[in-house]
């Protein structure tokens, strides 16, 4: 909230400077009179999860049901500063936001101590540098959701994508086309979580004995890697199932997972999220927690309207510390953007789609959800020189 409140007032005195309508904190609010105040979003939300609710089985209530989105059409939102909150209605979509939302608001306090919103403003992105205008046709491939086994479904295709990247594969026209890859990023979930999904609900000391990823299978990835890594860059980010801490923003992966590998320079262990700049083309990515999370306490259903939002908010992860884990910083938000990219990636969604983004302000960004790769056997080739996206797949009938 601090760090953008600046921003929020500068953009809320732009939208409705005309109407001459003071900027006030939540505390100085007065009756009936129009006001514009700049707080976060917290949204109440009777079915979201919490530990009370877990151990009522203690208690003899009823256990709560499994659930996978956590909406209701009583959900509420209330806006806070660093000093109280205040109830919100009126022209505000309960279910296109999420918590930790910064916002501007426009409105009046009713009789009934409610601020009833007349319109909302966010803090959009910031600058963005021109894009790079390249002459040659340059690709960055993206992957993610590798969910690498010792099963033949499992290795078969990412092998195919090593040997077709790496030019061993196809005719001299896709040979060529393999020679123009610039780099190759491995947006998370690269190792498969050993176990059911019943064991992964289970307390993490019960189960200290196990390990989430097979040692036989990172051997694999490192050979398949350091085969990888002879021919282009390398980026590997962790995800919700690498054996990594789970707080965002997770660390890279230990280089000792990939001693053959990790030789190379060309293979980098990267964080979630990831910010990268390549030839003057800036890239920005996170593993998919982030949307995930979104989509569970919203009724925003598609990874690029998510997307979108996410740059409209000027925040990639809204919902930290809140509903989706993360380290707890006292003194900044390193989910806060504080440059604007022109490539903005999310991994291990259900099917690819790309679309580009314009915002209020004039900046474009190219949007790219990238499939998960264990599920559908495709990667998305981005050429840098028009941002244009192509998925590629490598399904193999066995």
């Amino acid at each position: 909230y601090n760090a953008v409140r600046s921003v929020l007032e500068d953009r809320a005195k732009e939208k409705w400077g005309k109407l001459k309508v003071p900027v006030t904190s939540l505390c100085n609010l007065v009756e009936d009179k129009r006001s514009i105040v700049v707080g976060t979003l917290f949204k109440i939300m009777e079915l979201q999860p919490s530990i009370l609710k877990e151990i009522s089985e203690e208690h003899h209530v009823a256990p709560q049901p499994q659930r996978s989105h956590f909406t209701d059409n009583a959900d509420s939102l209330v806006l806070e500063d660093d000093k109280q909150r205040l109830a919100l209605s009126g022209n505000i979509d309960v279910h296109a936001h999420v918590t930790g939302v910064p916002v501007a608001v426009l409105g009046q306090v009713g009789a009934d101590g409610r601020f009833t919103v007349e319109d909302l403003c966010y803090a959009d992105l910031p600058e963005q540098i021109q894009r790079p205008l390249s002459e040659a046709d340059v690709f960055v491939v993206l992957v993610s959701g590798v969910g690498l086994t010792e099963k033949a479904d499992s290795l078969l295709p990412f092998q195919l994508l090593v040997d077709y990247v790496s030019g061993f594969l196809g005719c001299d026209e896709d040979q060529e086309k393999a020679s123009r890859i610039v780099r190759v990023v491995l947006a998370g979930n690269t190792l498969r979580q050993r176990g059911s999904s019943k064991d992964m609900t289970r307390a993490k000391f019960t189960v200290r004995k196990e390990s989430s990823a097979d040692g036989s299978v990172a051997r694999l990835l490192d050979g398949l890697l350091e085969q990888l890594s002879r021919s282009v860059e390398v980026d590997v980010m962790p995800g919700l199932s690498d054996p990594v801490g789970a707080l965002l923003p997770q660390q890279p992966m230990h280089p000792c997972l990939f001693p053959g590998a990790s030789q190379r320079a060309a293979l980098r262990c990267v964080t979630n999220p990831y910010q990268f700049e390549l030839d003057g083309l800036r890239f920005l990515g996170t593993s998919g927690q982030n949307v995930t999370d979104i989509r569970r306490y919203s009724q925003l259903t598609c990874p690029l309207e998510i997307m979108e939002k996410t740059l409209q908010w000027r925040h990639l992860a809204p919902t930290c510390p809140d509903t989706l884990s993360c380290y707890p910083f006292t003194d900044q938000d390193p989910f806060i953007l504080d440059s604007c990219p022109h490539v903005y990636f999310v991994g291990n969604q259900k099917n690819f789609a790309t679309k580009l983004f314009k915002s209020e302000r004039g900046q474009t960004v190219r949007l790219v959800a990238v499939p998960s790769f264990c599920e559908t056997f495709t990667c998305v080739w981005l050429n840098m020189r028009t941002l244009e996206c192509d998925p590629m797949k490598f399904e193999i009938d066995l």
